[in-house]
């Protein structure tokens, strides 16, 4: 039985090599290479951890820091509130006595000026001689008209006028309707009276644009 030729390689010109060492040395060599990079490996992670450990421990002693400095803003906010206390009350009675008297004279009307809006809207032969007024109050509303053709109303002014001449009543209407807040008007009785003068007793309905809001336009101004 002929056996397995072995492959034999011959180098030519190659340098000899021969490796007398035993195989434990190189063995241990090898261990030795493993523990120096373990070594290395390990100081690195050390390294890192002992760096993070600083630069969360920098974190904490900052935030613990801006903790404090905040703490003390805080504090001297509230001391400086502290002082104006009395200002803040006054404050809010100044704001409660505003909206009352927003709310006292929401319904008001200025009567001598309006009346002598509707005076001088007359002919100047006619003076108004009485002067009945019905308005709304803020405690309650203003009753209103049954009829739908009528318009809102906040106040109702009925007043009678004296003419030295025969009133010319259609004219009367027409001048009062340019008045501001006016909704409407109907005359009511003529009468001669001995003299020769006529009296005419009128109704004339005002809605919410005669309303002076006063405070309303001093809040808006301020």
């Amino acid at each position: 039985m002929i056996g397995k030729r072995k492959n034999l390689e011959l180098a030519i010109g190659g340098d000899p090599n021969i490796d007398l060492l035993p195989p434990e040395i190189r063995v241990k060599r090898k261990i030795q290479v493993i523990r120096r990079r373990s070594g290395f490996g390990i100081l690195v992670i050390a390294l890192i951890v002992s760096g993070s450990v600083a630069l969360v421990h920098a974190k904490a002693t900052q935030a613990r820091t801006d903790l404090l400095i905040a703490q003390r803003l805080t504090h001297t906010l509230i001391a400086q509130q502290q002082r104006f206390v009395e200002v803040q009350k006054i404050q809010k009675r100044i704001d409660l006595i505003q909206i009352a008297q927003q709310i006292g004279i929401s319904t008001e009307i200025n009567w001598q000026k309006y009346l002598n809006e509707v005076q001088a809207t007359l002919p100047s032969n006619v003076t108004v001689d009485s002067v009945n007024i019905d308005s709304a109050t803020p405690l309650a509303s203003y009753t209103q008209p049954s009829s739908p053709l009528q318009g809102g109303r906040i106040a109702t002014l009925n007043f009678t006028a004296t003419s030295s001449t025969l009133p010319r009543v259609p004219d009367w209407l027409k001048a009062l309707a340019t008045l501001p807040g006016y909704a409407d008007a109907t005359p009511g009785s003529m009468t001669r009276n001995e003299s020769g003068s006529y009296s005419v007793s009128m109704t004339m309905h005002i809605d919410e644009t005669a309303f002076s809001n006063r405070f309303a336009t001093v809040k808006a101004q301020s």
